[in-house]
């Protein structure tokens, strides 16, 4: 499959999301009560008192930012400290970032989220590179990911209907239209935040 077609083949995707407004707060449908399934991939202490979901897309550049700006003292002062744990789940607003999002699922605990905080630190990089299928399977290798492994998870059509599926269910129940989106303890908070902002709600949550 070639470059142009990968990143279009998935028009449906891209349609129904664009990176959003920065810190809206809205009432989910089902604030309060987000299900966690068994294969979500989660960072810090399950018993934590603040449940984070991020909905990503990891070609979303306000997704990136937030990874870069926000996450890693976020992480520092409250995922650490066994205050909030987050739950990573995809959105891709296009065909590669579907298919990089399945990439990112053939990796386990640290290793995933070592890879998407790669894949977010450098999007602008591989996104959009020349070819942006071989950037993104120079930094899978370097994960650990070989070619045929790599070809097998990028060309794995179950995984990214269930990938699809789960962000349907994100906009149904969730009401989740764009990247990146937050359900804290239940509550849609749409848009990128700063650290002070996430800050100052979390306190208000704990």
């Amino acid at each position: 499959m070639n470059r142009r077609k990968i990143l279009t083949s998935t028009a449906a995707v891209s349609a129904l999301a664009v990176s959003g407004a920065f810190g809206l707060r809205i009432p989910s449908a089902r604030a309060g009560e987000v299900t966690l399934y068994d294969d979500d991939r989660i960072v810090g202490q399950m018993d934590a008192p603040i449940t984070i979901v991020e909905y990503a897309s990891l070609t979303c550049p306000s997704c990136a930012a937030f990874h870069t700006n926000t996450y890693p003292e976020l992480k520092k002062q409250w995922i650490d400290t066994g205050k909030a744990r987050l739950v990573y789940r995809h959105f891709p607003l296009d065909g590669l970032g579907l298919r990089a999002a399945a990439v990112s699922n053939c990796l386990e605990g640290d290793r995933h989220f070592g890879f998407i905080g790669i894949l977010m630190k450098s999007m602008q990089q591989w996104a959009q590179a020349e070819d942006p299928v071989k950037a993104l399977a120079q930094i899978a290798a370097l994960a650990g990911i070989n070619q045929e492994q790599f070809d097998k998870c990028f060309n794995d059509e179950a995984e990214m209907n269930r990938i699809l599926e789960r962000r349907q269910e994100a906009a149904n129940d969730y009401t989740v239209n764009s990247t990146p989106s937050f359900l804290v303890n239940g509550q849609l908070i749409r848009g990128g935040l700063t650290f002070e902002d996430f800050d100052t709600l979390l306190k208000d949550q704990a």
